[in-house]
């Protein structure tokens, strides 16, 4: 029985009785709850879609297909550099890992960032959790898919984070590594910011460089605030000592991207459900 579970577990992890390490056979009860959570809010939004209350809102008027349709490809894009990601840390291959990783992050920041901008627009056209219906669930629906991408990119941030712990323990590492994810914390802030503000100017003033410009000036202290925090995640970059993470944390990374693959599924399930069936 040893010799089994040797051979089908690669990740260095403990199995259980089916073979399945311990790690990834949680992940996969943990997406089975999540899947018929995810399916009881899509339900109900397709119910009250189907019987709609009167002067409801009309999504037509509100959808910008163009912007949804570039986040969906942004998430899409961001599973690929997920895979590469898990490849890259069964083989041991530290840095490409950092360097997928660090991909599937920025790809999650552009996907949370159009749906912050796309909820701002929403609200500015007076869509809220009150207004109707159809606002109650498309917000409760999109807004907790958007949670579940937030907790991804989290996740992915500390993985990131993990992959530079020095094998040897009498090296610090701990001042590191929180000066590493309040610079993540603060690049993410300020780059949503500086994103509002030039996306809002534009829309007011056309999208031309002198209003792209005044966006940017106009949340000048975010804008230092994110190159300083990229400068900082730059220099922490650079490290040459060996570290404490390879093929035996391969099964951590993996579990991470189920997760990050399932958040992807599901949310081609909104896309389609939500949006594309208002066109139809």
């Amino acid at each position: 029985m040893s010799a089994h579970a040797g051979t089908i577990d690669h990740h260095h992890d403990h199995t259980t009785t089916t073979g399945i390490p311990n790690k990834k056979l949680f992940m996969w009860a943990f997406l089975a709850s999540d899947c018929m959570f995810f399916g009881a809010l899509i339900s109900t939004h397709v119910i009250y879609r189907l019987h709609p209350t009167p002067d409801g809102a009309d999504p037509l008027k509100l959808f910008s297909i163009e912007l949804t349709s570039f986040s969906t490809f942004i998430l899409l894009m961001s599973s690929l550099l997920m895979a590469l990601a898990v490849g890259a840390s069964q083989k041991g291959k530290v840095e490409a890992t950092r360097q997928m990783l660090l991909g599937t992050i920025f790809f999650g920041l552009i996907f949370l960032g159009c749906q912050v901008y796309e909820f701002t627009h929403f609200v500015h056209l007076g869509l809220t959790l009150k207004s109707d219906m159809f606002g109650a669930t498309f917000y409760t629906l999109t807004g907790t898919h958007g949670v579940h991408v937030a907790i991804g990119v989290l996740w992915l941030v500390m993985m990131y984070i993990r992959t530079f712990k020095p094998a040897d323990a009498s090296k610090s590492w701990f001042i590191r590594a929180v000066i590493q994810f309040a610079a993540f914390a603060v690049a993410t802030v300020s780059s949503m910011v500086v994103m509002l503000a030039v996306t809002h100017a534009g829309a007011e003033h056309g999208y031309d460089l002198a209003a792209l410009g005044a966006g940017v000036t106009h949340s000048l202290p975010a804008t230092i605030a994110f190159v300083a925090s990229s400068v900082v995640l730059i220099a922490l970059s650079r490290s040459t000592w060996a570290v404490d993470f390879g093929e035996a944390n391969a099964i951590d990374v993996e579990s991470m991207g189920l997760y990050w693959h399932f958040v992807d599924i599901v949310w081609i399930v909104i896309f389609t459900v939500v949006y594309l069936f208002e066109y139809l």
